[in-house]
């Protein structure tokens, strides 16, 4: 059995019922809408957010065997779905051709179509979850998207003035990932009516494994043998400056940062992005960058070990492990 097959064990037969709740309600008779939907929903990644929905449910109901209510169900589709959503407007503010080894729903269907199926996957998302009367789980939810949007600005302004720093890259990647995986956590313990401390707990604990999870994107991406869907090296041919290279240009000179500064600027092929992922991974920015993931890692797990042993925080404790280990 792999790893993730480990963590979704409690939670197998929740999931088949995320599956079919999804599909009956991200559904469309109308073309193109319908073959782009069902593009969508059969490449989603590997479902990390509803996985933690589920699984701090599960570790915190007073009744885990009952499975998951439908307050879980809805919590879990709509923090996936806004993840979706999320990625379908990122591929084409990127230009990406690719999403997870296939071509991306813009490359497939051009930018304005792919522009207006995120938005309608958002429409629809917040429109299940107000229908549905669960008030408390749209409101938990819903600012997860100002901060992403923020995160995505940030971001980008950073990459024109290649004027990141560790800070910066900290706050960035707080918001455009951390923040939704700190919201699936702890909307999942919402879901089954935790304390106000254990949703806190949750939402800490989600926080800190959404750290440690982009800081290994950003880390897979100097990797030439990661399974990630895209090439690596892709973030230095849009210029962006990663936590690997952040490590790296702390311990420079002004002048040495001046030069690898241009460096970045003028990478444009796939020669001078390997030429660079070298420098980094020869001067200890790839290993000083998983020293800081594991911190993450390592706080993520000391939260989970105030709880009680139980099959779902043994599978969270699994996912903590398979963060800062996975190569896709």
């Amino acid at each position: 059995m792999d790893t993730l097959a480990a963590i979704r064990r409690p939670i197998e037969e929740d999931l088949s019922h995320y599956e079919e709740f999804v599909r009956r309600f991200f559904n469309a008779e109308t073309e193109p809408l319908h073959s782009i939907l069902e593009y969508v929903i059969s490449n989603r990644g590997k479902g990390v957010r509803p996985m933690l929905v589920m699984l701090a449910a599960g570790m915190l109901s007073r009744n885990p065997q009952a499975g998951a209510s439908h307050r879980t169900l809805l919590a879990a589709s709509i923090v996936e779905m806004l993840h979706t959503a999320s990625l379908i407007h990122d591929d084409v503010i990127d230009e990406s051709n690719m999403r997870r080894g296939k071509a991306s729903v813009n490359a497939m269907w051009q930018s304005r179509n792919a522009v207006l199926v995120g938005d309608y996957i958002l429409a629809k998302t917040f429109a299940n979850g107000m229908h549905s009367g669960q008030y408390d789980i749209v409101s938990h939810v819903v600012g997860a998207i100002g901060e992403l949007c923020e995160g995505e600005l940030m971001q980008s302004a950073h990459s024109r003035a290649l004027d990141m720093t560790r800070d910066a890259y900290l706050d960035v990647i707080y918001k455009k990932t951390a923040t939704l995986l700190g919201i699936s956590s702890s909307v999942g313990a919402l879901t089954v009516g935790a304390s106000s401390q254990q949703v806190a707990d949750m939402r800490r604990f989600g926080d800190c494994i959404g750290m440690a999870f982009q800081i290994k994107d950003d880390i897979l991406d100097y990797t030439p043998d990661a399974e990630t869907g895209k090439p690596s090296g892709n973030d230095l041919l849009e210029h962006k400056i990663t936590l690997p290279m952040l490590c790296v240009l702390e311990e420079c000179s002004e002048e040495e940062r001046k030069q690898i500064i241009e460096q970045i600027r003028e990478c444009s092929t796939e020669e001078q992005s390997v030429a660079l992922q070298q420098m980094v991974a020869e001067r200890g920015g790839i290993a000083a960058a998983e020293r800081t993931m594991r911190q993450y890692i390592e706080s993520a797990t000391r939260i989970l070990s105030h709880y009680p042993q139980s099959e779902y925080r043994d599978s969270l404790m699994t996912l903590c492990a398979y963060i800062g280990e996975r190569n896709k």
